[in-house]
C-alpha cells in the first residue's frame, strides 16, 4: 500500500510542476486513483480574473472524467509551500461527487505522504450523487 500511495504522491508532485500560479505563487498538485488503479493528475491554474481559475483537484477530476472513469478510490494532494495541504471546501465537495466517505485523502509534504484521512473526516455532511 505504501508503494501505491507513493506513486500517487509522485503523480501529484509531477503535476504540480505544471502549475500556473503567477498570482498566488502557491503551486499545487493532485492525483486521483480509481478502483481500477488508473491515476489521473492535475495542477492548479490561476487566472487574472479571480476566481476564474481552478484547483489541482478539479483538474485531476476533469482528467478522470475525460478518461472515462467516475469513481475516486484515493487522492494525494501536495503544495510546494505548505505541508499537509488539504483540499479547499469546494474541492472537498467536488471529491464527494465521485467518492465514498471511505475515500482516502493523502496529505503530502515535499517528500511524500505525511497523513492519510478519510473524505468523511474532511467533509462529514457532504451532499451529492457519490460514485456511479
Amino acid at each position: 500500500m505504501a508503494d501505491e500511495s507513493h506513486a500517487l504522491f509522485q503523480a501529484a508532485r509531477n503535476a504540480m510542476a505544471f502549475s500556473h500560479s503567477p498570482y498566488s505563487k502557491f503551486p499545487v498538485g493532485a492525483a486521483v486513483r480509481t478502483p481500477s488503479g488508473a491515476i489521473y493528475a492535475g495542477c492548479n491554474v490561476e487566472n487574472a480574473s479571480y476566481p476564474e481559475g481552478w484547483c489541482a483537484e478539479t483538474t485531476a477530476i476533469g482528467h478522470m472524467i475525460m478518461g472515462g472513469d467516475w469513481q475516486i478510490a484515493e487522492i494525494a494532494v501536495v503544495a510546494e509551500k505548505m505541508e499537509r495541504a488539504t483540499p479547499c471546501g469546494g474541492c472537498r465537495q467536488r471529491l464527494a461527487e465521485f467518492s465514498t466517505p471511505e475515500t482516502k485523502v493523502h496529505l503530502c509534504d515535499a517528500e511524500g505522504v505525511v497523513e492519510t484521512v478519510l473524505l468523511a473526516d474532511l467533509l462529514p455532511h457532504a451532499f451529492g450523487l457519490g460514485p456511479r
